[in-house]
C-alpha cells in the first residue's frame, strides 16, 4: 500500500466522524427550531486572544487525562477512574502545598509527587483486584471514583477553610506557586506555567511506548495476552504497573490550573475532566500525536460554547451532544475504515500471489 493511500486511510474515520457530528448537531438544531447557521457561524469564528490562552490551558489539561486513558487503553484495560484518580490527587496536592511543610519550589516539587502517587495508588487498587479477584477493572474505578468524591468531600470538611459558601484548602504560599507564560498584551487570562508538564508527559508517553521493554510488553500484553505470555511476559505484573501508570499521570490532571490560578484546591474545583478525557482518548486513538489534536479539538468546542447562547442564541448543551456523537462516530468510523483497508491488504496480497503464480506458468511455456 502506497503512502498517500495510507495517510489518505488514516484521515478518512476522523475527517468522516465530524461529517457525521456535524450533521447529527445541524439535525438536532432543526428539529429544536434553533438557528443552524448561528451556531455554525459561531464555532468556525476566529477566538479572540484570551479565548485562545483558555483552549491552550483546557487542551494540556485534557492531555494529560487523555494520556492517563490511553496508558490503560493500550493494554486493553478500561480505566475509567480518571475522574476519581485526579480528584484525589489534587486534594492531596493541595491539601500538602497549602501546609507549607517545605520552602518555596522544593515544596512545589513535593506536591507534584504526592498528587502522582496518591494517584497511582488509587488506581493500583482496580489493578490489584483485577489480578488477584478477576474484578472488571471497568466496575472497580467506577465504584472508586464514587468513592474517591465522597473521601474527598469528607476530607476536605476536615481541613478546608470556609470562605462563604465555599471551602478550600489553605492557600499556597506564593514561593511555591507556578508562574504564568504571557502569549498576547491584551488578554488577561495566561498560559498556566505546569500546562508544559503536558509536553513531558506526550514524549514521555512516546518514548515508553516505542523505545523502551516496558513499552513493547504493554503493548503485546494488549495486542495479544497469550502471546505475551508465550514471549515470556508477566501479564499480571504488567495490569498492575499499568494502572499505576496510568493512575501517576491522572495525578497531575488537576495541577497546572491549582499551582497557577486557584493556588487551592476547593469545592469548585473544576469536575468532569477524567470522563473527558477518555473521549479524548478514543480520538486520538491513544496515540501520543493523536491525543494532541484531540483534546485541542474538545477544548476549542467547549470554548466556542460559552459563545453560543451570546452570539447566536443556541444553548451550549449542543457543544456536549457534539462531543459525543464525535466520540461514537469515531468508534465506527474507524471500524469501516480497518475493515476496508484490510480488505485493500487482502486484495493486494491475492494479487502478488496470482503474478507468482502466472511467472512459473510463463516460464515454462516459453521453454
Amino acid at each position: 500500500m502506497s503512502l498517500a493511500r495510507r495517510i489518505l486511510l488514516a484521515l478518512a474515520a476522523p475527517v468522516l466522524a465530524f461529517v457525521v457530528a456535524g450533521a447529527v448537531a445541524s439535525l438536532v438544531l432543526l428539529i429544536s427550531g434553533d438557528d443552524v447557521g448561528g451556531f455554525w457561524s459561531v464555532m468556525f469564528s476566529m477566538p479572540r486572544h484570551r479565548n485562545i490562552v483558555s483552549i491552550l490551558n483546557t487542551t494540556a489539561v485534557l492531555y494529560l487525562s487523555g494520556v492517563a486513558a490511553a496508558i490503560g487503553f493500550r493494554m486493553n484495560l478500561f480505566n475509567i477512574g480518571v475522574e476519581g484518580q485526579y480528584r484525589l490527587a489534587a486534594f492531596a496536592a493541595g491539601a500538602f502545598a497549602g501546609a507549607a511543610w517545605l520552602p518555596g519550589w522544593l515544596n512545589t516539587i513535593a506536591a507534584i509527587v504526592v498528587a502522582m502517587v496518591v494517584g497511582a495508588l488509587w488506581a493500583a487498587v482496580a489493578g490489584l483486584l483485577r489480578v488477584t479477584r478477576g474484578v472488571s477493572e471497568v466496575i472497580s474505578t467506577i465504584m472508586l471514583n464514587a468513592i474517591a468524591g465522597s473521601l474527598v468531600t469528607y476530607l476536605l470538611a476536615k481541613v478546608a477553610l470556609t470562605t462563604g459558601n465555599s471551602r478550600n484548602t489553605r492557600p499556597i504560599p506564593e514561593g511555591s506557586r507556578v508562574g504564568t507564560v504571557k502569549l498576547f498584551s491584551d488578554s488577561p487570562t495566561e498560559v498556566y506555567g505546569l500546562s508544559l508538564v503536558a509536553i513531558v508527559v506526550g514524549v514521555g508517553f512516546w518514548v515508553l511506548l516505542n523505545r523502551t521493554r516496558f513499552g513493547f510488553d504493554l503493548r503485546a500484553s494488549g495486542a495479544s495476552e497469550s502471546a505475551a505470555v508465550a514471549s515470556g511476559v508477566d501479564v499480571r505484573k504488567m495490569v498492575v504497573a499499568a494502572m499505576l501508570l496510568s493512575g501517576a499521570v491522572a495525578g497531575l490532571v488537576g495541577l497546572p490550573s491549582m499551582f497557577s490560578d486557584s493556588y487551592s484546591y476547593g469545592s469548585a474545583f473544576q469536575t468532569g475532566l477524567g470522563f473527558t478525557g477518555i473521549a479524548v482518548a478514543l480520538l486520538g486513538r491513544n496515540n501520543p500525536v493523536g491525543i494532541a489534536f484531540g483534546a485541542l479539538i474538545f477544548a476549542f468546542l467547549s470554548e466556542q460554547a460559552t459563545l453560543l447562547n451570546i452570539l447566536a442564541g443556541v444553548s451550549p448543551d449542543i457543544v456536549d451532544v457534539t462531543q459525543g456523537v464525535i466520540v461514537l462516530a469515531v468508534v465506527v468510523a474507524y471500524e469501516i475504515v480497518r475493515r476496508y483497508r484490510v480488505r485493500l491488504e487482502q486484495a493486494q496480497v491475492a494479487g502478488e500471489l496470482a503474478g507468482q503464480r502466472r511467472t512459473p506458468l510463463l516460464t515454462e511455456e516459453r521453454n
